[in-house]
């Protein structure tokens, strides 16, 4: 391999007025393929998803890699000013606030468009514009009012998904729109805004089973029903009490499954010979393999999946991640220290880009750890920012404290 190439958004400078996940996500990404992206945070306190507990606890620390941070009161004439100013300069921003809030702020597309009309304007929002546009989202509120949720818990049970599934493809989506927005701009010499939402995201997600209902005289039943194209698609509990899913969607899958028992039975029975068969003989082929697999424990049933080749998994909870040993062999977590100075190991983008490390380059930033460097750019003098902070209009963190040498 030749040396490593320049990041491909080297040279991109992105302003993230994001909060808690859709908004972080869509400029984590950006900064992970190397753009200078510049966290606006409020002052004092900073971003308040740093703050947040229970799930919130690892907001923060996960979507603000490769990040640098200022810290600005917009509330006064003076950060608003500085954030004019900075948006003079940037090539990108994005935001997630409530709808109106940059507006106030004096922030919104029109008048940022008109600082700089080379400016790629990306509002992440809860809802593209129409009847709902002013309601406030949040990623349950969507994947309960598209579908998701019923289609994920069992009949009367509606279950959001266990991650927040919306907020992360939506910040995707507008990745993909600032993406080709740059494309468009470097034809045209012009930037644009562009829109993602939360709802339209849901629905997006549940197109493949519109089309089943487009399809289907009965109403679509959610997942755990198992209305499968395949027998063999369950989870099975083992001998020692753990559990293991398995997946035979495929004729060799199953001929080798049964190679692998020694269940010659099985394979010559016709009532199980093709997998339409096996689809309707379910109700007689399930007990026979949840007692094949219920006598293994669950390292037997590990070896036997692998030597059959066919679809399977550990039930793995979010810690088991961090012994992974195919994440631990692939890189797959990076080396990571939080900015309450726990070292922990999270996950990289899911891409191989040839020529490119994708790593951390900066770790998750203090509050205003990068206030200073973001102002001496701008031709603040040292005194001019000791006054802003003395003032409150901004914080100015120890850099050295703040923002040591990313730990990747």
């Amino acid at each position: 391999m030749n040396a490593k190439r320049t990041l491909p958004l080297s040279g991109v400078t992105v302003l993230d007025f994001g909060h808690t996940v859709m908004g972080p996500s869509c400029a984590m990404i950006l900064a992970d393929f190397g753009a200078d992206v510049l966290k606006i945070e409020p002052a004092p306190h900073g971003d308040p998803t740093r703050h947040l507990k229970g799930f919130g606890t690892g907001y923060f620390g996960y979507f603000n890699r490769n990040k640098r941070s200022i810290a600005v009161n917009l509330k006064t004439v003076e950060g608003q000013e500085i954030a004019r100013d900075i948006v003079r300069r940037a090539d990108v921003l994005v935001e997630n606030f409530a709808p109106g809030t940059m507006d106030r702020l004096g922030l919104g597309a029109e008048a940022a468009m008109a600082l700089n009309p080379r400016l790629i304007y990306a509002s992440l929002k809860g809802f593209l514009d129409g009847p709902y546009k002013n309601r406030l989202a949040l990623d349950e509120v969507v994947q309960m009012m598209s579908g998701l949720a019923y289609m994920t818990g069992p009949s009367g049970r509606p279950l959001r998904a266990g991650t927040s599934v919306v907020d992360i493809t939506g910040g995707m989506f507008a990745v993909i729109a600032i993406l080709l927005a740059l494309r468009d701009r470097d034809r045209t010499g012009e930037g644009r805004v562009i829109e993602s939402a939360l709802f339209e995201t849901a629905v997006f997600l549940m197109g493949q089973h519109l089309c089943y209902a487009a399809q289907s005289t009965g109403s679509i039943p959610p997942m755990p029903e198992r209305v499968s194209a395949w027998a063999i698609y369950e989870i099975f509990t083992l001998k020692d009490g753990r559990q293991i899913f398995i997946g035979i969607t495929t004729d060799s899958h199953w001929q080798r499954f049964c190679a692998v028992t020694g269940r010659q039975d099985l394979l010559d029975n016709p009532a199980f010979a093709t997998n339409n068969a096996r689809v309707e003989a379910r109700a007689a082929l399930l007990p026979i393999i949840t007692e094949i697999l219920g006598k293994l424990t669950l390292d037997e049933a590990l070896k036997l999946a692998e030597n059959a080749r066919i679809p399977f998994a550990p039930i793995a909870r979010a810690e088991d991640l961090f012994t992974d040993p195919h994440l631990l062999a692939t890189g797959g977590l990076m080396p990571t220290m939080l900015p309450n100075g726990i070292k922990t190991a999270l996950p990289k983008l899911p891409i191989n880009f040839a020529g490119a490390e994708l790593s951390v380059r900066l770790d998750p930033p203090q509050t205003g750890a990068d206030t200073r460097d973001v102002l001496s750019a701008l031709g603040f003098s040292d005194a001019k920012i000791e006054k802003l902070a003395a003032d409150g209009v901004v914080v100015v963190a120890d850099r050295e404290a703040a923002s040591g040498p990313s730990s990747g």
